[in-house]
């Protein structure tokens, strides 16, 4: 399983791009956490923002196309687009992501 995380800057933002993915059968589940300070560099200056985690669960295989639609679907030029491997996942839950996705 991959989380992949990702920023919006708005809650309504974080939850249509949630609903979305979830709709296309890219993830299981998303959660749109409350807003954050993002402090980062854009064209040259250091700038701190509020934005909205989400994260996304999914499978390995659904990466690239949940990339690609992350991207079509982003406000941002350049979204943020990080998986990271979920080192261990219970077996049910692992099972209800493939038949979420799947299914």
């Amino acid at each position: 399983m991959l989380i992949v995380l990702t920023t919006v800057e708005t809650q309504a933002a974080g939850e249509d791009l949630a609903t979305k993915i979830v709709e296309a059968k890219l993830a299981g589940c998303v959660q749109v956490l409350p807003r954050m300070i993002s402090v980062y560099v854009w064209e040259g200056k250091v700038t701190k923002d509020g934005e909205h985690l989400l994260l996304i669960k999914t499978l390995p295989e659904k990466f690239d196309e949940l990339s690609s639609f992350i991207t079509a679907n982003h406000a941002y030029s350049v979204p943020e687009i990080v998986a990271v491997d979920a080192a261990r996942v219970s077996e049910p839950y692992l099972k209800w992501m493939d038949a979420a996705i799947f299914g």
